[in-house]
């Protein structure tokens, strides 16, 4: 079976991919891969998929977008892969941060925090739309005092589930994942 390597920019995204991914897919093999911000995922995206040589594997790069232009960041990246001869990696991403994630399954935010208060927050206006949250991590933190992004994400990972999350970039994320445990061999970008 193949491979999934996950090139992600930071640790919180680590650690909450690490606890979800084996829950939801129990037979996917995956490696995920943190850098030190953006800037240093972006530099080593050409350099990793040159020097990659594991047969079969197959790559997803996974970053924020921190409110930048979506399709402009998600064309760059592709790039990115295609200028290092994988044109065939999943680019993903988090509109605007993995933040947006918790607050796309407030059931999962008050399992994970232990406030059953937050099951509610899905009916405000303003978190209909996660993805659209200028700032997700800042409304996580009025929200939930206590958070952190390295333990906020190790919780999260543990509870959130696969279709209840609201968040398109999540589900966006998910079904390419899925779409590459059954078929990792692909001649065209998902």
């Amino acid at each position: 079976m193949s491979r999934i390597v996950v090139l992600l920019e930071e640790r919180s995204m680590k650690t909450f991919l690490d606890q979800l991914l084996p829950r939801h897919f129990p037979d996917l093999s995956f490696l995920c891969l943190k850098h030190e911000g953006k800037q240093d995922l972006e530099r080593s995206i050409p350099i990793k998929l040159r020097a990659w040589n594991v047969p079969g594997d197959c790559f997803i790069v996974l970053r924020d977008n921190d409110g930048g232009d979506c399709k402009c960041l998600k064309s760059r990246l592709s790039s990115l892969c295609r200028e290092a001869g994988r044109p065939d990696t999943v680019v993903r991403i988090a509109c605007q941060e993995l933040e947006a994630w918790y607050l796309g399954e407030p059931d999962a935010l008050a399992m994970a925090f232990e406030n059953d208060s937050l099951r509610h927050i899905g009916g405000k206006s303003k978190y209909r739309d996660p993805d659209s949250v200028p700032s997700p991590s800042e409304e996580l933190q009025s929200l939930v005092p206590e958070f952190q992004k390295g333990s906020g994400a190790r919780k999260m990972g543990a509870c959130m589930s696969m279709g209840r999350n609201t968040t398109g970039s999540f589900q966006a994320l998910i079904y390419s994942v899925q779409v590459l445990q059954q078929s990792p061999d692909r001649s065209q970008p998902l």
